[in-house]
């Protein structure tokens, strides 16, 4: 059995709630893999007389994170009341990385392919791919993986008898997160 001596530390309620909420940072809180092909056209017309078209068939497949940078999570602790008031909880932030390839390139003299083509094909893929997640689960999946993250600290607080709010709620349990996040 270990003595505890003048050497070793207690650590306050306060610190280790602190610590608790400086251990978590940035939360990968799903990932997912989308392919999808797409016919990217083009056409320039000389005097409406002759048309000259490119096209090429674009094989994407991306890998999609969704995440939230919990360093930037703000809170307050009320030492005399013994609450942590969590006061801004960030957005998810969406990455996607599209690996894209392009085959069957078909063009004219007259309408080539240059790198402004690759680069609309580019923002257009980003864009596809984003109003994609939009229609998904893929975002609440990780807003419940985010409620699930924000539950420990309502573990470590009420283990240690304090109380946690939200936006001046209070969240007694889990599911008290699920209503306040949008």
């Amino acid at each position: 059995m270990k003595k505890v001596s003048a050497k070793d530390e207690i650590i306050p309620d306060t610190e280790l709630i602190q610590q608790q909420m400086k251990n978590v940072s940035k939360l990968v809180v799903n990932e997912a893999k989308i392919s999808q092909i797409y016919n990217y056209k083009d056409q320039k017309s000389f005097m409406n007389l002759m048309t000259f078209d490119k096209k090429a068939l674009v094989v994407v497949n991306a890998d999609v994170q969704i995440m939230y940078d919990l360093s930037k999570l703000e809170y307050s602790l009320d030492e005399t009341n013994k609450v942590v008031k969590i006061t801004f909880i960030p957005k998810e932030e969406i990455k996607i990385n599209p690996d894209i390839k392009i085959y069957d390139v078909e063009a004219s003299r007259f309408n080539s392919f240059e790198g402004a083509d690759y680069n609309k094909i580019q923002e257009s893929v980003k864009k596809q791919f984003q109003e994609k997640i939009l229609k998904s689960n893929i975002q609440a999946n990780a807003q419940n993986r985010l409620i699930s993250e924000l539950g420990k600290f309502l573990v470590v607080t009420q283990s240690l008898g304090w109380s946690l709010q939200y936006q001046e709620k209070s969240i007694n349990k889990l599911e008290d997160f699920s209503v306040l996040i949008p």
